[in-house]
């Protein structure tokens, strides 16, 4: 089945068969937002307790009083009583300044440049006097390398697809069976190669043997690579094959018995002689 996916590795990159790029989502930015008002549970809290704390004020409490009464600490009810609004308290989740910041271009344009040893940059900066560390310079890179946010999914690999086609329909999760629909919908020729593969494994599980033949002439007329030469060696010992996929008898405990003997061999090779190795045999 891997050969048939290769095969079809462009149908893999392309994008959907209308064309067209998926929409991109609205930013945060575009939508009319009320800074005045902030929404959602943690701000209804923040409204709660501001609410609160000016209260208890109002009722000549003192700080230390209400942090006592409350369990909170005191730093956390200065923040309230000192907001005037409670608004003014949801704090910006903004990143910390770093020393790294005016270096960043630097490492920007470095590490396009295919320049990605942390070590050789860290060097470079260090002789330019830049007050940064190893542990800056290697984490900065390690956010280069990984893929930006905007940056659209990285198409499957062959490997995956057929991974996707040769298990049960039910083990892959949630996405991997969305994106094999995906691929499955660009290109018709691996949807037919898949048609033949559930039906085989419908064949394998059920026991229908009975229907080999008929598989066999449904996969040789739609000639896929590697598909069709399977199905065609399967020719070769029909009868055999007809009776694994029919009866329930199978020679599964006779090749258990021999890959015990062989592992019993390999663990006695070179230590001891046939006498020994038969008796160990005969003991398990």
């Amino acid at each position: 089945m891997e050969t048939c996916v290769a095969a079809h590795r462009d149908c893999l990159r392309n994008p959907s068969p209308s064309g067209m790029l998926p929409e991109a989502p609205r930013l945060a930015s575009d939508q009319p937002q009320d800074d005045s008002a902030p929404a959602g549970r943690r701000a209804e809290r923040k409204k709660a307790a501001h609410a609160l704390v000016h209260e208890l004020l109002a009722q000549g409490h003192s700080r230390r009083a209400i942090a006592r009464h409350l369990g909170w600490g005191l730093n956390t009810v200065l923040r309230y009583a000192n907001a005037e609004r409670w608004q003014d308290t949801i704090r910006d989740n903004r990143p910390r300044p770093s020393r790294l910041d005016p270096y960043k271009p630097y490492l920007e344009r470095r590490f396009a440049a295919r320049c990605t040893s942390v070590t050789h940059l860290h060097r470079e900066l260090v002789a330019d006097n830049a007050p940064v560390t190893y542990q800056m310079v290697r984490a900065h890179i390690a956010t280069l390398r990984g893929a930006p946010a905007d940056a659209p999914p990285r198409p499957p690999t062959v490997r995956q697809v057929t991974g996707w086609l040769t298990r049960h329909p039910t083990a892959p999760c949630e996405d991997d069976r969305a994106n094999l629909k995906d691929v499955l919908a660009r290109c018709p020729e691996l949807d037919t190669a898949a048609g033949h593969v559930r039906d085989f494994g419908e064949i394998l599980s059920d026991r229908l043997g009975a229907r080999l033949p008929a598989w066999i002439d449904a996969v040789d007329s739609s000639q896929r690579p590697g598909l069709t030469s399977f199905a065609l060696h399967l020719l070769r010992d029909l009868d055999a094959v007809t009776a694994g996929l029919t009866l329930h008898w199978s020679s599964g405990s006779i090749e258990g018995a021999v890959n015990r003997i062989k592992k019993i061999k390999r663990q006695l090779y070179g230590r001891a002689g046939f006498a020994l190795l038969r008796k160990m045999i005969l003991l398990q």
